[in-house]
């Protein structure tokens, strides 16, 4: 694939993910009232995680089709008096934005399912403020427009242990419930973890890898039409005791 085709595929993609996650967000938001009584902690979690997601994937893939159409992806910005790159400004946002997308997401299992806490939970807890402090640190050259080795493996696998821990419980007890939305949200989950994975590792001797990046972003959208449909249409459904 040539250069050129790869970044209109991109932008193309790009802007539509952004208008979509923004109408799904808002359609969220208005029929709020709406939900079922039943349903309304865990749609309101899945509103809040999702407007979290957009707003940081607003700068991540807001910021690369702005910086295509300045010309090139490592154009900067000044950040606490340093420069950085467009793209890695929006990497950084949706780093932090993500993070808190799967704590939230912790809570859905949590109010879907009627458990408790204990002590696997909170070691995902404590593996999301790790990711916080790890991204923190000048190694991570976030004025880079793509991330540094070994560093982004440092940064992203406390991310992968809170995915994947997540998507853990979600299958477990939507499969013991018989919840059939939230076990194709937990397969979901891995699907995207599936494309990131790559991505994390090998990006920066193939970029063109870097493409994964769709199909991840799709499978996220997966997960909030299914949230919805579940949550804000089918008002029928209740949660799992």
């Amino acid at each position: 694939m040539s250069e050129t085709v790869r970044m209109w595929l991109e932008i193309v993609f790009n802007v539509a993910y952004l208008l979509t996650i923004w109408w799904l967000v808002s359609a969220m938001a208005r029929r709020r009232t709406t939900v079922a009584p039943g349903d309304r902690a865990a749609a309101g979690l899945v509103m809040w995680a999702f407007a979290l997601l957009a707003l940081g994937d607003t700068g991540h893939v807001g910021f690369r089709v702005l910086a295509y159409a300045l010309g090139d992806l490592k154009i900067g910005a000044n950040l606490l008096w340093r420069s950085a790159s467009l793209v890695g400004l929006g990497a950084l946002a949706t780093a932090f934005t993500v993070t808190i997308f799967y704590v939230l997401m912790l809570a859905v299992w949590r109010v879907r399912f009627d458990r408790r806490y204990g002590w696997f939970e909170y070691l995902l807890f404590a593996v999301a403020v790790a990711r916080g402090v790890l991204m923190l640190f000048p190694a991570n050259e976030w004025e880079r427009a793509i991330p540094p080795q070994p560093w982004s493996t440092y940064r992203n696998l406390p991310l992968m242990l809170l995915g994947l821990g997540v998507a853990f419980l979600i299958l477990r007890d939507a499969r013991e419930a018989r919840d059939r939305t939230f076990l194709w949200i937990g397969m979901m989950i891995l699907v995207s973890y599936a494309c990131y994975i790559p991505v994390i590792f090998f990006v920066q001797r193939v970029p063109n890898i870097g493409m994964l990046m769709i199909p991840k972003t799709m499978a996220y959208l997966v997960i909030g039409f299914l949230a919805y449909r579940e949550l804000w249409e089918f008002q029928k459904n209740k949660p799992p005791k």
